[in-house]
């Protein structure tokens, strides 16, 4: 993550929490200036991914298990196959538990007694078991069922959950730790391990009470493939911690389902480093779908205990290297936000989740470290950050304790406020009394409209709902037609009704979000992001009216809409990531396909069984066409050098792709089996050694195409003269949504939105160059932070009207981010458009 430096005016606050409230007796006080905004990893991908297919293969299609399993009481034990010893495990190094030391230890924590269960809670893309481990008193079957019944009250009917007894005497408060989320941040796994082992022979009164009035669960390693090569990303390429409003990977899918199953009041997600140690909560912008005011109450009061846990280990700046540990909210201006929801923490909070933090611990030992250091002061960096998570959590499981009655009474109001459709509470210093600070500049709340409908019966709109509905979001169907909000709406629509518990998770999801550039001057990560927009479905805003007596059916999944015309050719649409799947599918099975000049493309009526069973698999429609005049497609191969999840959506779609650098050309790189090459990342022209330049420029003067992103393929077109076009780079801190304006071929059908990542645009066109898509007029960001850079220039003024994607006979090139994070699906068809076509060219 990325944040300011400590700021060392820290005043001594006395936390004074009574056993009826957990407001603060601190003085309020104003934070401090702002001091430079520092980041310890790239803002951008710079390196271009390389990530085996298999990864991409599993992360497609991993399982994620069912953890809501209340036929069997606790505990839940199991015997672990041992993995093999790997001595290349970067763990090693550092004196941790390495992957393949974890299921042995495990074993042996069940091996205690009565209290520790593990669960394999999926795999990563890796292929690598992912651990739940749950501790707690043991319960009988009858029990957790009696556990899980009252958890559905708290939030399925909330308001009866407030007043009934059992729920307050008996349920048990759900806590969660998740570690080693990035693979080289290994110590929140090694402290949770011991702390597991220490609840599970501990005698005393107080881990008695915690654990018959508490589950806590352990995510052991959420990335075992970065734990294991020493990698801040999965063995796909993806920083997992940027992933959760996509789920593209199952390690997330993991985690998203242990958030929903288990519904935890609090949790803790343990990172490195930052020194002092940086706990939760942060600066603004904070998510303006939260119900903050009972997230901040209770985020800010575990953080000062935890601040005082780790500070009183002892450890010091001029004995040990450790600063005090600090907390942005109260210690910084700006620079640590919350937000986006792309984060564990923040995306737990729309879960229920009322106590969520990231905590940094203090001393690197990854990146240049691992590598510089001796191998004994790596290992006492590495004791010292296990001493610091384990305070962390010894800290919460007190705080816990302590607290579990208002804790529990918080997160039924998150949920009740959500099913009354309640207004927000803004945060003050009247609304959460005690904690120092808050400002206007804190206050972030929104409108909720009423509903949203999703009009059915496309690809993207089922894809859609079903993805919110793996997000534990409440969608139901039309079995008829309806009238709301002031207009008529068909049979088959899906409707959102945002009084619901998770009503933050919904609207976070859909809603087009802010432009938030003049609230602060810096953004942690994105700012702006909008299933809504950037998915491909129809999805409309309902500010008001009654959903009472509509024809509305609440679903599981959304309806299947693979069809396949019963007579004559066919034609398939090329709009929807799902389809151009389903034409690479076809195109390798050789089947004979033409691309109309509509964009679409025709298949012929004897290949209907092939289509028939694409349709299913992608669920796709082929419609009734006339198998006409058009140009012959083929499996089109693609060299890319990309970022990884440019690499995955191409995967995604279906192509043959071959990962390239500016290393692997110049070792040697035979192009006689691609036609057609993507940049954007990790290709530098002139690095090239002679012979790679040449091999590369010949490939390009033999008519294959190139299809360029960013900065760095426009850089590349301009070496090799391929298109006359100067590429003009923005803010390279500006992220969001943008409207465009869809003028070409290749983008038609697209979103009037798109998604942009340090934006470039393109002026002085030369003969030949089409405009493919231009940014709109006026101030095009719709949603995120876009500001000119420090001199005046390359702001959204800069861009508004000018083109985003253009393209010639043999190029295409994109300022836009249309596979970002291989999150914005319904942008994906335009990359794939190009590449077919220039795949084409190179085919003569």
């Amino acid at each position: 993550m990325r944040t300011t430096r400590s700021v060392l005016a820290r005043t001594a606050l006395a936390l004074t929490l009574s056993t009826s409230s957990l407001l603060l007796t601190a003085p309020a006080q104003a934070r401090p200036a702002p001091d430079p905004v520092t980041r310890h990893e790239p803002a951008l991908d710079s390196g271009a991914a390389k990530s085996p297919e298999a990864a991409a293969r599993r992360a497609l299609t991993s399982p994620v298990p069912d953890l809501s399993d209340a036929s069997r009481g606790y505990p839940r034990q199991q015997v672990l196959a041992p993995d093999p010893e790997n001595p290349a495990d970067r763990s090693l190094k550092l004196g941790l538990v390495p992957y393949h030391g974890i299921a042995p230890r495990l074993n042996a924590l069940q091996a205690l007694g009565d209290r520790v269960s593990v669960e394999v809670a999926g795999r990563s893309a890796g292929g690598h078991r992912l651990y739940l481990v749950t501790v707690t008193a043991p319960e009988s079957a009858a029990r957790t069922r009696a556990q899980e019944r009252m958890r559905e009250l708290i939030e399925n009917a909330p308001a009866a959950a407030a007043k009934d007894p059992a729920v307050k005497a008996a349920y048990k408060t759900p806590v969660f730790f998740n570690n080693n989320i990035h693979g080289n941040e290994w110590e929140g796994t090694d402290a949770a391990l011991k702390l597991i082992e220490r609840l599970a022979t501990a005698t005393d009164a107080r881990t008695r009470e915690l654990l018959s009035t508490s589950r806590l669960y352990f995510n052991i390693t959420a990335n075992p493939d970065g734990r294991i090569a020493g990698t801040r990303a999965n063995a796909g390429g993806f920083d997992l911690n940027r992933d959760f409003v996509t789920a593209s990977q199952p390690e997330t899918r993991a985690m998203r389902q242990i958030e929903i199953d288990k519904q935890p009041a609090v949790m803790l997600d343990l990172h490195g480093y930052v020194n002092g140690t940086l706990i939760e909560p942060t600066t603004p912008p904070h998510g303006e779908n939260y119900e903050y005011d009972l997230f901040l109450k209770n985020t800010y009061a575990n953080a000062l205990g935890m601040e005082a846990a780790v500070n009183g280990l002892g450890y010091t700046p001029d004995k040990d290297g450790v600063e005090p540990a600090q907390i942005p909210f109260r210690d910084q201006q700006e620079g640590w936000d919350d937000w986006p929801p792309v984060f564990t923490p923040q995306y737990a909070a729309y879960h229920g989740t009322v106590a969520a933090h990231t905590v940094e611990i203090p001393l690197p030992v990854n990146n240049s470290a691992y590598s510089s250091l001796p191998v004994a002061e790596l290992r006492r960096r590495a004791a010292v950050n296990v001493e610091v998570a384990g305070a962390a959590m010894r800290a919460t499981l007190e705080f816990v304790r302590t607290h579990r009655a208002s804790l529990l009474a918080d997160q039924i109001e998150v949920f009740r406020r959500g099913q009354a459709g309640a207004a927000q509470v803004p945060v003050s210093e009247e609304t959460v009394p005690g904690v120092p600070g808050i400002g206007p500049e804190d206050v972030y709340t929104t409108e909720f409209p009423r509903a949203y409908v999703i009009p059915g019966g496309t690809t993207a709109a089922a894809r859609l709902v079903g993805h919110l509905l793996a997000n534990d979001v409440r969608v139901s169907r039309a079995f008829k037609a309806f009238r709301l909000g002031g207009r008529t709406w068909p049979q088959g629509s899906y409707v959102v009704d945002l009084r619901q518990a998770k009503r933050g998770m919904a609207n976070a999801l859909l809603a087009d979000g802010r432009d938030i550039s003049d609230k602060v001057s810096v953004m942690y990560d994105i700012s702006g992001w909008s299933l809504g927009r950037l998915w491909g479905a129809r999805v409309e805003s309902v500010p008001s009216g009654s959903l009472s007596g509509l024809p509305l059916r609440e679903v599981r999944e959304a309806s299947p809409v693979g069809y396949v015309a019963p007579r004559g050719d066919l034609r398939l649409r090329l709009t929807d990531p799902a389809e151009v799947a389903a034409l690479n599918s076809l195109l390798g099975q050789g089947v004979p396909v033409r691309r109309a000049a509509d964009g679409s493309v025709l298949v012929p009526r004897s290949a209907r069984e092939p289509a028939a069973e694409a349709a299913r698999t992608y669920d796709v429609v082929f419609s009734s066409a006339k198998f006409g005049p058009g140009t012959a497609l083929h499996r089109t191969r693609v060299a890319a050098a990309v970022t990884p999840g440019e690499l995955f959506a191409l995967r995604e779609m279906g192509f043959e792709v071959t990962p390239v650098s500016t290393a692997v050309l110049n070792a040697g790189f035979d192009w006689s089996g691609v036609e057609v090459l993507f940049v954007s990342a990790g290709l530098d022209h002139g690095a090239l050694a002679p012979a790679a330049r040449g091999a590369l420029e010949a490939f390009l003067a033999a008519g294959h195409g190139l299809v360029g992103r960013g900065a760095v393929g426009a850089e590349l077109s301009a070496a090799t003269a391929l298109l006359k076009a100067h590429a003009v780079e923005g803010n390279g801190d500006a992220n969001g949504v943008v409207r465009v304006l869809n003028s070409g071929p290749l983008t038609a059908g697209s979103p009037s939105h798109s998604f942009v990542y340090a934006p470039v645009w393109f002026t002085g066109l030369g003969p030949g160059v089409r405009v493919e898509q231009s940014y709109a007029s006026g101030n095009p960001l719709v949603s995120g932070h876009w500001r000119p850079s420090d001199d005046g220039t390359g702001g959204p003024a800069d861009a508004a009207g000018r083109a985003s994607v253009v393209s010639g006979p043999h190029a295409v090139l994109f300022g836009t981010e249309p596979l970002f994070r291989a999150h914005p699906k319904g942008e994906f068809p335009q990359v794939a458009r190009a590449l077919l076509i220039m795949g084409q060219a190179g085919r003569g």
